[in-house]
């Protein structure tokens, strides 16, 4: 029997129970980054007493609740200690019959009969570092041996929040700095303030050229923002950073590249030679959606 529970009613303690015993246990899922990442619009679907998990995050337009995925919140999904294709049908079939779905990502262990579209994601699994090294491409070595001069007068560092603040919102692209970039620093500022993100910044000649935003959680370190300098891109201080990274955590953690959709970032990605785990991403037009208000609300399921 899968059930609904609004924010107020969820039984935190045995949730975050599930999601730590869950085959597809995911940083994205815990309380702590969805009350940070959705401000504690989200709500659950509960099978029997929490064997199986759904997070439901959600906006309220006009006073009506539509399902959307948070900003940085790649994978949600159904969570399981096995996963189980019925059990995933059926969560699927309960979120598709009781709400309004703008956008609402599985994760990548989810197997589901129900088509949908697919998007990409890429994982390094824990390793021992030189044979995760070895595994790069023969073009991300090269881009990794830097100059004498470079090395000389370079460094790496970890910034707080208020010195990596100005660097990333004068070099964060495809963003509106004036309704998008506050939420995603005010997203960045909390996570920081409780010690899930890391800012690890290149410095060449004492400025910054390269930054990474690095969130660790649930035994995996995910990426969730690279800022480079433009003018500085011939560098290679984010492949240098990445594998900085990648060398401090891969024996123990999986590294998550967050991402690998848009062809540029997902040939960089690849050099890594990382694993591509896609994961299915249930999406409706504002079309749809009013088309869907008017079943929901004479079926009255609509809540």
């Amino acid at each position: 029997m899968i059930r609904r529970l609004k924010y107020h009613e969820i039984d935190f303690l045995k949730y975050s129970q599930c999601l730590e015993n869950a085959e597809q246990k995911k940083y994205s899922a815990t309380k702590d980054f969805l009350d940070i990442t959705a401000k504690k619009q989200w709500e659950i679907l509960v099978y029997k007493d929490y064997e199986a998990v759904m997070p439901v995050p959600f906006v309220r337009k006009f006073g009506i609740k539509i399902v959307h995925n948070p900003k940085l919140c790649q994978q949600l999904g159904v969570f399981s200690a096995q996963d189980d294709m019925e059990l995933n049908e059926a969560f699927l079939h309960y979120l598709e019959t009781h709400y309004l779905i703008r956008a609402y990502p599985f994760n990548d262990v989810n197997k589901l009969r129900t088509k949908m579209r697919l998007k990409k994601n890429f994982l390094i699994y824990p390793e021992v570092y030189e044979k995760v090294y070895a595994k790069y491409s023969p073009k991300r070595k090269r881009k990794l041996r830097l100059d004498d001069e470079v090395v000389k007068n370079a460094e790496i560092k970890q910034l707080t929040y208020d010195e990596a603040k100005n660097f990333i919102e004068s070099n964060m692209i495809g963003l509106s700095k004036e309704s998008d970039l506050p939420g995603f620093m005010d997203i960045f500022k909390a996570c920081y303030q409780l010690n899930y993100l890391k800012f690890t910044a290149f410095f060449y000649h004492h400025q910054i050229i390269n930054m990474i935003a690095t969130y660790s959680d649930c035994g995996m370190v995910a990426l969730l923002g690279t800022f480079n300098d433009k003018d500085y891109v011939k560098l290679s201080g984010a492949s240098v950073l990445i594998d900085h990274i990648i060398k401090e955590i891969i024996e123990t953690h999986i590294f998550d590249f967050e991402g690998g959709d848009i062809p540029n970032i997902e040939e960089f990605f690849r050099g890594f030679r990382p694993e591509l785990r896609p994961y299915g991403i249930i999406e409706n037009s504002k079309k749809n959606l009013f088309k869907k208000l008017g079943i929901l609300l004479l079926k009255g399921r609509f809540l």
